[in-house]
């Protein structure tokens, strides 16, 4: 007989940011103030669920975004690699039309092919990372759930290839708000269905809606 087993794919909460840059992995980011009531506001929603293992990105604002999810159910947070933020050539600088980066003719070269994408990570490899993180985390939670705290472009591309959609996108329409939880149901090694929540929605700038 097979196992169902949902994992929760949860994205961070909101990072100190105030110079308004691409972080993408640089190191030191932390979740503001708002950012920490955002998770705790998910791990009371999760609070009463059969959470067995909480895992997240090695990224500090997953990682505290973890703790209170992971405390709730008197459990160690988990590191995986695999869960980490996609790889993008631009982080660490401002990134917009007019402004930033984008001013630079030298970056041009790097916006060629959105398909790829030609500025990062390609997306193809964000499928194979996700998905064998998301697997793992099954497999430690069999019969029960899992919460696993990632970035929001991995976990859009891990649910656009357990949907069949395209992989190349516009990023405007990314359904992953901030402290979301995308959920992936397991019967046995396969999914079965994915399900989207807000439990922080109330939380989040309409601005970042």
């Amino acid at each position: 007989m097979s196992e169902m087993t949902v994992v929760h794919v949860m994205r961070h909460g909101e990072v100190h940011n105030p110079d308004g840059i691409l972080y993408g992995r640089a190191p030191g980011f932390h979740l503001s103030e708002l950012g920490r009531k955002m998770a705790d506001r998910v791990a009371e929603h999760l609070a009463s669920r059969d959470i067995t293992y909480v895992v997240a990105s090695p990224l500090e604002r997953a990682q505290e975004t973890a703790a209170p999810i992971a405390a709730a159910h008197e459990l160690e947070v988990g590191t995986d690699e695999r869960l980490i933020e996609a790889a993008n050539v631009f982080a660490g600088k401002t990134f917009g039309v007019g402004d930033g980066a984008l001013r630079k003719p030298a970056n041009w070269k790097y916006l060629t092919n959105p398909f790829r994408p030609s500025w990062g990570e390609p997306y193809v490899d964000q499928v194979v990372r996700m998905t064998a993180a998301l697997a793992a985390a099954r497999d430690a939670a069999r019969g029960h759930e899992a919460v696993c705290v990632s970035h929001q472009l991995p976990i859009w591309i891990a649910r656009s290839y357990a949907e069949r959609r395209r992989l190349w996108h516009d990023p405007r329409r990314r359904q992953c708000t901030l402290a979301s939880l995308t959920s992936f149901t397991y019967d046995g090694d396969r999914i079965v269905s994915v399900g989207y929540s807000e439990p922080a929605r109330d939380l989040v700038p309409t601005r970042l809606l």
